[in-house]
């Protein structure tokens, strides 16, 4: 084979390489790929509402189990549903529908939380009491170099050039 049809191969296997990743990542032909949040805003339970009145949300519901003698933890496979997280100012709409009480506002707004549901609003929905972390925000959009791991350790540069990991005190 001469220098030009191994170009010609060589730029035949990219071009499909890339229309592959084109079409797995950004492609939306069906329902079920969430690779948009426009998608996730369809989803979300009475999304009219939750759209004028809080942000769409993916929900994880996972249990963890800790036993002490011996010490281990044990983490079920996530379930993965689509809710809402109203906005503060919005709450009174959880309360008009007698979805929460209010002692359960009280509680709740008290310590600048506010309320998220999963389930339709009309029939029985889970509402929960959910806390905003500005600590969780994606660390690649603010400063990547900062970020620490979820296991408490930091990468940083040796003065030779290699990685090594410190553990870190928890940031509040």
């Amino acid at each position: 084979m001469d220098n030009f049809t191994k170009a010609l191969i060589a730029g035949a296997f990219i071009m499909g390489m890339g229309t592959g990743v084109w079409f797995n990542s950004e492609a939306t032909f069906y329902p079920s790929n969430v690779a948009s949040t426009e998608v996730i805003d369809r989803h979300t339970p009475n999304s009219e509402v939750c759209m004028a009145n809080g942000y769409s949300s993916m929900v994880f519901d996972e249990r963890v189990f800790v036993s002490f003698n011996p010490f281990n933890v044990y983490v079920t496979q996530p379930e993965v549903k689509p809710g809402c997280v109203l906005r503060r100012a919005n709450i009174g709409l959880l309360e008009k529908k007698k979805l929460v009480t209010d002692k359960e506002v009280t509680t709740c707004t008290k310590s600048m939380n506010t309320f998220g549901f999963v389930g339709d609003l009309n029939r029985s929905p889970e509402v929960s009491c959910v806390y905003h972390s500005e600590d969780g925000e994606n660390q690649f959009l603010r400063d990547p170099k900062r970020s620490v791991m979820g296991d408490g350790f930091q990468p940083h540069e040796l003065q030779d050039g290699s990685a090594s990991a410190t553990q870190l005190p928890a940031q509040n």
